[in-house]
């Protein structure tokens, strides 16, 4: 093969997206700083869309996770729009994924759970800052966490109601592996009652 990128084929690609996501996934492990790093896109009723990103922290066979402030932007977004996209991007190996679909908040004990499980720091940040509020300075940020660290000092630091776990759950991806010319391979997948099949787009 006299190209770096490998060729992305359909027959080669699974029949599941999620089992494929993985393979992609896994295989990005020893190139990638941040592997769990997407872009995570939403939108008003409106149409006025923003992007950001976050850390992937739940993938099963269903779904894809984030946790966050339900107050900030985006958590404003899917109270208005429940629906997003994600980017997935792994420079090294010339890939991409996107998956779009659905998004619902997460239990309070899913939430609950990995909160508990964040380092302590992390847990005071989230009571401290009022995520996508107007501050004054950082002055201002860094008191709200000395004064939430003395509060909770000695104890544990329970979940903040406006803080939690969200889920999406997929209708389509898109698999884009980078080619020479800029004849990259796209593999998409949809979901039709209840099942998933896969097609070759122009690059």
């Amino acid at each position: 093969m006299n190209e770096r990128w490998i060729p992305l084929n359909v027959a080669d690609c699974d029949d599941n997206p999620f089992v494929q996501f993985r393979r992609w996934f896994d295989e990005a492990t020893s190139v990638m700083a941040d592997r769990e790093a997407v872009a995570l896109v939403t939108s008003t009723p409106e149409g006025h869309v923003s992007a950001r990103m976050v850390l992937l922290r739940h993938v099963d066979d269903h779904s894809f996770g984030w946790y966050t402030n339900y107050q900030s932007r985006k958590g404003r977004d899917l109270a208005a729009n429940p629906r997003a996209a994600l980017l997935w991007y792994c420079e090294a190996l010339g890939r991409q994924v996107r998956i779009e679909g659905a998004v619902e908040r997460m239990s309070s004990a899913e939430s609950n759970a990995y909160f508990a499980a964040r380092p302590r720091g992390h847990q005071l940040g989230a009571h401290a800052s009022s995520q996508s509020e107007p501050l004054a300075s950082r002055h201002e940020l860094e008191d709200r966490v000395t004064e939430v660290e003395a509060h909770f000092a000695g104890g544990d630091v329970p979940r903040p109601i406006d803080w939690g776990g969200y889920r999406l759950t997929p209708n389509a991806f898109e698999f884009w592996q980078h080619r020479e010319d800029r004849l990259h391979d796209r593999v998409v997948y949809s979901l039709n009652a209840g099942s998933w099949s896969r097609q070759r787009r122009s690059p």
